[in-house]
This record gives structure tokens, C-alpha cells and sequence, in this order.
């Protein structure tokens, strides 16, 4: 069994991307990006903090906008215009999840294609599913950066996502679809999911549920690809998959922490720089 080490690529990565960022300042260019936090949910605060330390190391600009959990809906859209129309702003991200009494998708589709450094704007969603260049989702993209670092191409794959999310699923099928792999995509309504993971040579889960991806699930050989995050009440941190006992059966798989959670900052500041370049 190989251990897939999102950090140490994580960091490969950051490291590049500060030389990038380096060349595009002696252009009289510094990337930015602007962050948006709405309310006091602790876990998005922490997001937040740990995005804006990432920028700072890596050289890029960045801004958060911090709003009271009952702000307008209108208020929201007014600050995300004013983003676009930032000269200096390169992405713009909305921290989610938002206040229930906002519109998530209105919000989403407020913000300027160009600057949708988190993928989710319907002209990048539709951009992905035909194989177009555009912002891709973070945690996505960070799992393919992942593959490829490991030489594990995904062509003529069984793989089975577990999770069908606007922000992880669908956009990991896409993805895997568009590297000619076949997919099959299973969500909380699926019917038997042992009969689909025990088939896959990749299972790939995102829906945090800690421990839902047990060892009589996986295939020997198979890769596991961990998403899930989630916090014990003994305050430890695991992902969706039985790490222990899974770990002895497949070929590679990612820990929880240290897995694809580092990959998605380093993605997110990569399609922020990604966004500068095409400014520039």
C-alpha cells in the first residue's frame, strides 16, 4: 500500500506557484483574491484563516469581506459586483455554506466567470462537462494533480464517486469522464452501495459520513480516495473511509488529514494565479 502525501505535493506546488507569482509582479501584476464570509459558522472562519495565511505565503493579495449572518441577499450581491469590478481582484470566493435565507446559486452566478476561481459558476460547470478550458472545482482538480503526481492514470478505469455534489461529485465525474475513465456515481439514495464500490479499481468519497467506506466495500488493489473530513466527539479528525482496515487492501490511498484537504488550498490558489495570468 502507497500513501498518497497531499501535503508534501501541497507544498511542491505553493512552492512553484510563488516563482509564478514572483514573474508576474515584475510585470506590474500581484493576483488577487477576495474572499467573502458570511456569518459565524467556526469551521468556515477557519477555512477562511487558513486560505488567507496560504495567499500570504505564496505572495498573492488577498481580502475578506466579512458579513453578519443576517445580511441582505442584496447587500451580498452589491459587494460581489464591486469585486468584478475590481481591477485588482483576480478571484473572488464565496465561503459556503451561506445563511439559508440567501439564494446559494443566485449568489454563485453573481460573480464574474473570469474570476470564479472556485469553479462553480454554471458557464465553468458547463465548460468542464465538454472537455473545455476553465476553472475547475479545487477539491476536484486537486484529486487529479493527485493521480498524476502518483502515475495513476484513470483511463479505462472502473471508478466509483461516492457523493454527487455541485461541489465534489459531479465535477469528479466530469473530470474522470474527460480522462476517459467510466464512472459510476452513487448519493444517498443508492441502492446497495457495497455492490458498486466492490466493483471499482478507484473508489473516490466525498460525503462525511466517518467510516461509511469499510474494508469488505474495496477490492484488493484498489485505490481509495478519501474527501470526507470529518471530527470525532473525541475531537479526532477522520475521513469517510475506514482507513485501518481499507488501508490493507488497496494500493494507494489518502489519509485524513494530510490527504486531499492541503491539495484544495493549493488549487485554489492556483486558479487564482491561473486567473492573473489571463489578466495579464
Amino acid at each position: 500500500m502507497t500513501l498518497i502525501d497531499g501535503k508534501a505535493l501541497s507544498d511542491d506546488i505553493k512552492e512553484n506557484l510563488k516563482d509564478e507569482v514572483k514573474k508576474l509582479k515584475a510585470k506590474g501584476i500581484t493576483p488577487g483574491l477576495a474572499v467573502l464570509l458570511v456569518g459565524d459558522d467556526p469551521a468556515s472562519h477557519t477555512y477562511v484563516k487558513m486560505k488567507e495565511s496560504s495567499c500570504e505565503k505564496t505572495g498573492i493579495y488577498s481580502i475578506v469581506h466579512k458579513m453578519p449572518s443576517d445580511i441582505s441577499q442584496e447587500k451580498i450581491v452589491e459587494t460581489i459586483k464591486m469585486m468584478n469590478e475590481n481591477p485588482n481582484i483576480d478571484g473572488i470566493l464565496v465561503q459556503l455554506p451561506l445563511p439559508k435565507h440567501i439564494d446559494t446559486d443566485l449568489i454563485l452566478q453573481t460573480i464574474d466567470p473570469k474570476k470564479d476561481v472556485d469553479g462553480f459558476h454554471p458557464f465553468n460547470v458547463g465548460k468542464l462537462s465538454l472537455g473545455l478550458e476553465g476553472f475547475v472545482p479545487c477539491t476536484p482538480l486537486g484529486v487529479m494533480k493527485m493521480l498524476k503526481k502518483y502515475d495513476i492514470n484513470p483511463k479505462g478505469m472502473d471508478v466509483c464517486v461516492v457523493g454527487a455534489s455541485n461541489i465534489v461529485g459531479k465535477p469528479m465525474m466530469s473530470l474522470l469522464l474527460n480522462e476517459f475513465a467510466t464512472v459510476d456515481i452513487c448519493h444517498i439514495f443508492t441502492k446497495d452501495l457495497a455492490s458498486h464500490t466492490k466493483r471499482a479499481d478507484m473508489v473516490i468519497v466525498g460525503v462525511g459520513k466517518p467510516n461509511l467506506i469499510t474494508e469488505d466495500m474495496v477490492k484488493d488493489g484498489a485505490v481509495v480516495i478519501d474527501i470526507g473530513i470529518n471530527r470525532l466527539e473525541s475531537g479526532k479528525l477522520v475521513g469517510d473511509v475506514d482507513f485501518e482496515n481499507v488501508s490493507k487492501k488497496c494500493s494507494y490511498i489518502t489519509p485524513v488529514p494530510g490527504g486531499v484537504g492541503p491539495m484544495t488550498i493549493a488549487m485554489l490558489l492556483s486558479n487564482t494565479v491561473k486567473a492573473a495570468k489571463q489578466r495579464a
